[in-house]
C-alpha cells in the first residue's frame, strides 16, 4: 500500500469544478452530533476499508466531534446523505481534510470534484495557510488524480 501526503499552499491554487445539479447541496453541520459523524464515516468509508476509528467508544467519537477543531459538512442530493468531509485544524495554519468521500450510490456521477472543491474553499476559510490531505492505494481508484487536479501537490510518498 501507498500512502500519499498532497498540500496546497495558497487559495489560488485551487482548480475548482462545480456540479451544476441544483439538487446536489453541501452543509455543514450546525450542531455536532457525534453518532452521525460515525454514520457518515462508515457509510463513506465502509468501502474503501476506512478502519482506523471503526473500533471508537461513543466517548472518543464524542471527544474527536467536539473537541472544538473539528468540523463537519454534508452533501446531499434531492435531500440524501451524498457524502461529506471533515475539516480539523492541526496547528501552526493547517488545515487537515480528515475525511472525503461520496456514498456508494452517488460515486462516478460527478460530485467528487465539486464536493472536494467546496472542502477546499471551506479549509482555506478556516484561518489556513496550508491544506493537506492524504490519500492511499485502497481509496478509490480516482482519488489521487481528483486531489491533483483540484491542485493539491504531493509532498511524500510513504510505502507500507
Amino acid at each position: 500500500m501507498k500512502i500519499f501526503y498532497l498540500e496546497m499552499l495558497s487559495p489560488e491554487m485551487l482548480r475548482p469544478k462545480h456540479s451544476g445539479d441544483p439538487e446536489f447541496r453541501v452543509l455543514e453541520t450546525a450542531v455536532p452530533q457525534p453518532t452521525f459523524n460515525q454514520y457518515l464515516y462508515t457509510l463513506v468509508g465502509q468501502q474503501w476499508q476506512w478502519f482506523d476509528k471503526a473500533g471508537w467508544t461513543d466517548e472518543e467519537w464524542r471527544d474527536h466531534v467536539l473537541a472544538g477543531n473539528v468540523r463537519t459538512w454534508v452533501a446531499y442530493k434531492g435531500g440524501t446523505p451524498a457524502g461529506y468531509f471533515e475539516l480539523q485544524q492541526m496547528g501552526h495554519g493547517r488545515v487537515e481534510i480528515l475525511y472525503f468521500g461520496l456514498a456508494p450510490d452517488f460515486i462516478g456521477q460527478g460530485y467528487g470534484g465539486p464536493l472536494l472543491t467546496e472542502a477546499i474553499r471551506q479549509a482555506w476559510a478556516w484561518d489556513a495557510r496550508r491544506v493537506t490531505v492524504q490519500t492511499c492505494t485502497l481509496d478509490h481508484p480516482g482519488a489521487l488524480a481528483n486531489y491533483q487536479a483540484r491542485g493539491f501537490t504531493i509532498y511524500e510518498m510513504v510505502e507500507k
